[in-house]
């Protein structure tokens, strides 16, 4: 029996990991192993890329178009302690693969980002590893060993209640779906860099940047500032 404090300890900590895997907040075993089949423009200017990889031991071809990044020419220094914290936003565009500061009106940082692997869906549910979409707040924000910042949104909000309930009534999930939760924006796991460039969404949920991104964009974030999430253009 003495071992038994030790062995209830250890089902405890199991518990809370496993209620956190799939919520946005996972590391991958792995890094993916990924190689770019082809690549070129097409008539837009977006580069189409055939991308081979390998997901939980299958080989995946999947095709990506990422568009033009619009990009500043330079981050001009700011001083975030002398801004109206009320003027700040933190747009996220789906469409476009990229977050923004913006503030009173103008676009003052951007940083190029990915989703979950379906970038053309909002979240349903817990488990669909897709981005919630809409008008969210910060919750809090921490460094993080895995992806060096992790700035928390209040997903599920009432919103997001309202259309899970609404889903349900129409069947478009199952009746004992739960919501998820631990959303949110972080840096990306070792050598995984590159699938930002290439636009492979990757995250179970949450929005991924660059690690010197994601440094940059914690100095704007605050809890109770504004996220925006715009879903793609249908």
């Amino acid at each position: 029996m003495k071992y038994l404090p030790i062995l209830l300890w250890c089902i405890f900590l199991c518990c809370i990991a496993g209620s956190l895997r799939g919520q946005g907040q996972q590391l991958p075993a792995d890094p993916p192993n990924y190689k770019v089949l082809s690549e070129k423009k097409d008539k837009h200017g977006n580069t189409v890329r055939e991308i081979e990889f390998h997901e939980n031991g299958f080989k995946v071809i999947r095709t990506t178009i990422t568009p033009p990044f619009p990009s500043l020419k330079e981050r001009k220094p700011v001083n975030v302690d002398t801004m109206h914290k009320d003027s700040i936003l933190i747009y996220v565009d789906k469409s476009q693969y990229y977050v923004a500061v913006i503030y009173r009106r103008q676009r003052i940082r951007q940083y190029r980002a990915v989703f979950g692997p379906d970038r053309t869906k909002d979240k349903m549910m817990m488990g669909d590893r897709c981005t919630p979409e809409g008008w969210f707040k910060i919750v809090s924000k921490k460094d993080h060993a895995a992806w060096q910042k992790f700035i928390l949104i209040d997903y599920p909000n009432q919103e997001s209640y309202k259309k899970f309930e609404e889903r349900k009534s129409r069947k478009q999930i199952p009746s004992n779906a739960a919501i998820g939760h631990s959303v949110g924006i972080h840096g990306v796991f070792r050598g995984g860099e590159n699938m930002l460039d290439m636009g492979i969404g990757w995250t179970d949920g949450c929005v991924a940047l660059k690690p010197e991104d994601i440094i940059d964009l914690y100095r704007f974030c605050f809890p109770g500032g504004r996220v925006f999430i715009r879903a793609v253009d249908k």
